[in-house]
């Protein structure tokens, strides 16, 4: 029975598509709580409003940061749903994991805005988007291992596939910077979710 039931269990990609995006825009949502607006009782004009908004650059730069990193990710993530022709259990609960490290993201956002300087909180940042891009390759591997991708998707897997890689190895590229200076790092990696998310003609030759 057991087996049965396994056989049966978590084969909804709409379901999956449904949970994903309402965790996607609670996480996306939750990002901005992190930027509290001055306290009024220190501002009592037009220059001390702007020197108290000024300390809240950094953390407006780590949201965009998370922001496009998030939006990168449900991009990505749709792009396979969208061509899988069922999910399974082993399916769906990778997609949950991913879903999991989708929800820290937050956390890890707070972590870097507060500790800016600091590599220790880079390096937990970039560990986020490392299982994130990790699980998502692994839920396309294992798409194509139980034959769960459409027969017109499996001529790209080669693209899909290199994607993931080569954006990965861009962003451990980025998280390395942080040895020398944290804001190199922080400047790579942003300018890597710019170019992916609008993906500009110049670069389409060379990052995938």
């Amino acid at each position: 029975m057991r087996g049965h039931y396994n056989l049966i269990a978590g084969q909804s990609i709409e379901r999956l598509a449904a949970l994903s995006d309402g965790v996607f825009a609670v996480a996306m949502t939750l990002l901005v709580l992190d930027l509290r607006t001055p306290a009024a009782a220190a501002v009592h004009g037009e220059r001390d409003l702007m020197h108290a908004l000024l300390p809240l650059a950094p953390r407006l730069l780590v949201y965009l940061m998370s922001f496009l990193t998030l939006g990168i990710f449900w991009i990505g993530q749709q792009t396979q749903l969208n061509n899988f022709e069922r999910a399974d259990r082993d399916l769906s609960w990778i997609h949950l994991a991913f879903l999991f490290l989708v929800s820290l993201m937050p956390f890890s956002t707070a972590l870097m805005a507060e500790f800016f300087h600091y590599r220790t909180a880079l390096v937990l940042y970039w560990l986020n988007i490392l299982l994130l891009g990790v699980v998502l390759f692994a839920s396309w591997r294992l798409a194509l291992r139980h034959g769960l991708v459409t027969e017109t998707m499996r001529a790209g897997t080669g693209a899909i596939e290199r994607r993931i890689i080569v954006a990965q190895l861009l962003y451990a590229f980025g998280a390395v910077l942080c040895i020398f200076n944290t804001s190199w790092s922080l400047g790579f990696i942003i300018l890597l979710q710019l170019n992916y998310a609008l993906a500009p003609a110049f670069s389409r030759r060379w990052i995938p």
